[in-house]
């Protein structure tokens, strides 16, 4: 997953009002970018291993989507490239990452005092997760090409009927919303468990 540090640089830093806006819309993009990559190496996998990794595409996007979320939170063990871009720089790129990523939380944070007066950044990173993981889902899910994912199911019933019992994510790696009681719930809690473990 590449969340590219040039499209943080856009947000301005004198209309902080915009960063929340700024990063959800840059973290739908590259979850969107994400999902339509790990698309075309599942069609180039299948065609090498006829047999099947047994790991569905609603999965290898849950996974995915995962990953992102531990980015965001600042809970990403993948710490990137290590190297410094030139000699001059004291930062690597994913230091100046997660850095970029504090000071837009801070701006977050500072724009809506009255919600998040009391919580550390690392506090508001998760509420910002929660608050968006809905959509960040909605725009891996998306896809130019309806066939993609049009029969694709996640690997297990998680989403929660209105009959209290619970069935499969098999519209688009989403919940049927006539049958769901939260239509187009994330099917998944990868992004709780710890990275180690997934």
């Amino acid at each position: 997953l590449s969340l590219c540090n040039k499209n943080f640089q856009n947000n301005n830093n004198d209309h902080s009002s915009n960063a929340k806006h700024d990063l959800l819309l840059d973290v739908c993009l590259a979850a969107n970018y994400e999902a339509q990559s790990l698309k075309t190496y599942r069609e180039q996998y299948d065609l090498k291993y006829p047999s099947g990794s047994g790991s569905t595409m609603c999965t290898m996007l849950a996974r995915s989507f995962a990953d992102i979320g531990d980015i965001i939170r600042g809970r990403d063990l993948y710490f990137g490239k290590r190297k410094k871009k030139n000699q001059k720089e004291t930062e690597t790129e994913r230091d100046q990452l997660e850095n970029k990523l504090k000071t837009i939380f801070g701006k977050i944070k500072g724009n809506n005092k009255s919600t998040l007066t009391g919580l550390s950044i690392d506090e508001v990173r998760e509420y910002w997760w929660t608050e968006n993981r809905e959509t960040v889902w909605k725009a891996m899910t998306c896809s130019d090409d309806d066939n993609k994912l049009a029969g694709a199911s996640y690997f297990r019933p998680t989403c929660s009927e209105r009959s209290g019992t619970f069935s499969q994510a098999n519209k688009y790696c989403r919940c049927d919303g006539a049958k769901s009681a939260n239509a187009d719930q994330v099917p998944t809690y990868f992004d709780y468990v710890p990275q180690y473990l997934r």
